[in-house]
């Protein structure tokens, strides 16, 4: 049963070398995160799955020890997901995971095993939905680190433009994972998603499934949209 989830952006900007001289910009986004896996923490959770975005070569499961780096985006920061097993895996973890890894790495996570699953940002919401009931019944205590960003399009500077769409999209959505409501994460629309390049919208919704019967309780540790994307920092417990 899932019994604790964070919900966190995914941009590598979070990284502080890969955001360089503009670091101190997402610092209120890095601290508001540590305090989310911290609440993940203190659930004692048996199994933690990160689940985020990912193009088709990054889908899927991963196990623990998984690899991920940000030599692509010009600094030479490796990552992995938990401690390293008897094999080394040989996908390496799609840039959301990877994200998620250097979370956990930098919180010293050492609580329970970790997983990563790699979701398509095109997936139907009931299948979304279906596969968050399956990682919910995986053990006894499950918890989500859910990665993901909302619209990119909230400036004109934003990576998608602006439309005059995405501010009140963000809002729904930092109102529904601030307050944990299972029902309004699960009646995101996935097109209007996908147009304001909303990358946390299936993530969202397999954290839906996952918390069906739960109970759990939300708060918003952080909205904002520096650069003209929208993130939002929640946790449920």
């Amino acid at each position: 049963m899932l019994v604790a989830a964070a919900v966190c952006p995914c941009p590598p900007l979070l990284v502080p070398e890969v955001a360089a001289g503009a670091a101190p910009e997402m610092d209120a986004a890095r601290s508001a995160c540590t305090d989310a896996l911290g609440v993940l923490a203190a659930a004692r959770p048996d199994l933690l799955v990160v689940v985020g975005p990912a193009e088709r070569s990054g889908r899927g499961p991963f196990p623990e020890g998984a690899r991920g780096s940000f030599r692509g985006f010009g600094v030479d920061v490796d990552v992995r997901l938990g401690p390293a097993g008897d094999t080394v895996p040989e996908r390496e973890l799609p840039s959301s995971l990877a994200v998620g890894a250097w979370l956990l790495e930098r919180t010293g996570w050492a609580d329970a095993p970790i997983e990563g699953l790699g979701v398509g940002e095109r997936l139907e919401p009931a299948r979304c939905i279906d596969t968050g009931r399956q990682l919910g019944a995986r053990a006894g205590r499950v918890a989500l680190l859910v990665m993901g960003d909302a619209s990119a399009c909230r400036t004109l500077k934003a990576p998608g433009y602006l439309d005059e769409r995405a501010a009140p999209f963000d809002t729904q959505v930092a109102r529904a994972l601030g307050t944990a409501d299972v029902a309004a994460v699960k009646a995101l629309d996935p097109e209007p998603a996908y147009e304001l390049k909303a990358s946390g919208r299936a993530p969202w919704q397999v954290l839906a499934g996952a918390a069906e019967g739960a109970d759990l309780s939300g708060t918003l540790l952080y909205e904002d949209a520096p650069y003209g994307v929208g993130y939002v920092v929640a946790t449920w417990s």
